[in-house]
């Protein structure tokens, strides 16, 4: 099995997903976004793709012409029905390829917040994320229209469209399960400039948020990439390989 992810800072990463991939003995190989020469890739050839978070907005395009790219193999996958997951920023790229807007939201949201799921029975993994088990990382400022013919799975109190599945293998993350505690301080450090111009964000805040809550999300997260992972990877035909 081999795995893609696009990434636009080093330290968002793969995070907990990237031990539940090995678990399965899948490889995995990062592709940088504005570095890598995307027009090279073949958008089909992972068995999934993830696009993972950054501190860009979907639509500056102008300014960073790589996120074209981007959502020209995110619509290849999508239409083919390809696994593929987007986080944060990742989530948002899929929903422009699916036609829908991304625009500034009401505020930032930055920190530890519960999930209200949604059709769960369309994705019964969710459940190990649900707000009464575990909190997850928010860390964004946009939102998205949800996508026609994807389904709402999440939502938090300030941002409805915390999650959403599209076809029976795409799924779009505002949200950041893949967090790890032991990686936090890089996200302090990385996301100073934006904290410090953030009101009522501290840095002291969310490092003790994550040391409450980011030992359980990491158990649930785990859980959830590992149900997941089977039920989008195990059904892709390979018949012909």
């Amino acid at each position: 099995m081999k795995v893609v992810a696009i990434r636009h800072v080093a330290f968002e990463d793969l995070g907990s997903l990237a031990a539940s991939i090995e678990q399965l003995g899948g490889t995995i190989q990062y592709l940088e976004a504005g570095v890598t020469n995307l027009k090279a890739f073949d958008p089909l050839e992972p068995d999934l793709l993830v696009v993972l978070g950054g501190p860009l907005g979907a639509y500056e395009e102008e300014n960073y012409p790589f996120l074209i790219e981007e959502v020209r193999i995110l619509q290849a996958r999508l239409v083919m029905d390809r696994p593929t997951l987007g986080v944060c920023l990742g989530a948002q790229l899929m929903a422009r390829a699916l036609g829908a807007a991304v625009y500034p939201g009401s505020g930032k949201e930055i920190g530890w917040f519960p999930l209200s799921l949604s059709n769960i029975r369309q994705l019964p993994a969710f459940r190990y994320l649900d707000g009464s088990t575990t909190s997850v990382l928010h860390w964004h400022g946009d939102t998205f229209d949800l996508p026609t013919g994807a389904t709402l799975l999440a939502s938090t109190s300030g941002y409805r469209n915390q999650a959403f599945k599209y076809g029976k293998r795409a799924l779009g993350l505002q949200f950041h399960p893949e967090i790890l505690p032991a990686d936090f301080e890089r996200w302090l450090i990385g996301h100073a400039c934006e904290i410090a111009g953030t009101p009522d964000v501290s840095v002291n805040d969310l490092r003790k948020n994550a040391l409450e809550f980011g030992v359980r999300l990491h158990a649930q997260a785990s859980c959830f990439w590992n149900e997941w992972l089977a039920d989008v990877l195990e059904p892709v035909d390979v018949s012909h390989g």
